[in-house]
């Protein structure tokens, strides 16, 4: 955290033009789409999906202990090392893990509580609750499980670890983004969400994601800022030690 102070006071808040208006308005419009023409269907065919058995076993590895909890202990692990005593290599391989397990805390963590506030703040009817409130019920701030549709908080979290590969791995973006959607999905065959509940929930993860990685950026972490774009990660970052 001190080396962060210093990189914040040292070095100029200067980031890529990303234009995020107009990601933001296909977020919008993706998810208005999917309310449109999508949620509807879904709320009537609830409890009909084949494959439901297979889609609750996928669906947990949607939650954020998956991605949370590995990298905090990370974190304490690094903490628990004397740093002065390792060799340059191990020591580059500890600092790099160490700024791995910072961002995925930082893109599913940060995300995770925004997500948590909008939801029982809006307050929308799941869909397992479709007959008797329908489509579109807002029960604002009621705190009630039944009412925390929007946006969905597994697929918050798959967005934002595709927002970290693809930051970490920008040519193999469509494994990735297949992989994350298909597990993001299944919270609407489980009977949890809407599908705009989960186009709105990746949308905010990747957001989150991205950011995050300007950030690291600016700092020096992992990642080298672009005049344009996305960061590029940096020849330094290894996850394995490289060979002598």
């Amino acid at each position: 955290m001190r080396i962060v102070r210093g990189r914040f006071a040292a070095r100029p808040a200067v980031y890529p033009n990303v234009p995020w208006p107009i990601w933001g308005l296909v977020w919008v419009l993706l998810t208005a789409a999917a309310f449109v023409r999508l949620d509807t269907p879904a709320g009537m065919v609830h409890g009909q999906w084949s494959g439901a058995r297979f889609a609750e076993f996928l669906t947990q590895f949607a939650l954020g202990g998956w991605y949370l909890i590995p990298s905090a202990l990370l974190l304490v692990a690094a903490n628990l090392i004397d740093w002065r005593s390792l060799s340059r290599r191990s020591l580059m391989l500890v600092y790099n893990w160490t700024c791995l397990a910072f961002l995925v805390l930082s893109s599913v963590g940060l995300s995770g509580l925004l997500v948590n506030l909008l939801k029982y703040a809006i307050g929308r009817a799941r869909p397992l609750y479709f007959q008797d409130f329908g489509v579109l019920a807002l029960h604002p701030f009621a705190f009630d499980a039944r009412f925390a549709g929007f946006p969905s908080g597994h697929a918050t979290t798959m967005g934002a670890v595709f927002g970290v590969l693809l930051l970490l791995f920008p040519r193999r973006w469509y494994i990735a983004l297949t992989l994350t959607a298909c597990i993001a999905s299944t919270r609407i065959f489980v009977g949890a969400h809407y599908p705009s509940d989960t186009v709105a929930g990746f949308g905010l993860g990747l957001a989150f994601a991205l950011g995050c990685g300007l950030v690291f950026a600016r700092l020096g972490f992992i990642f080298r800022p672009a005049r344009t774009g996305l960061p590029a990660r940096k020849t330094s970052f290894r996850l394995t030690a490289p060979e002598k």
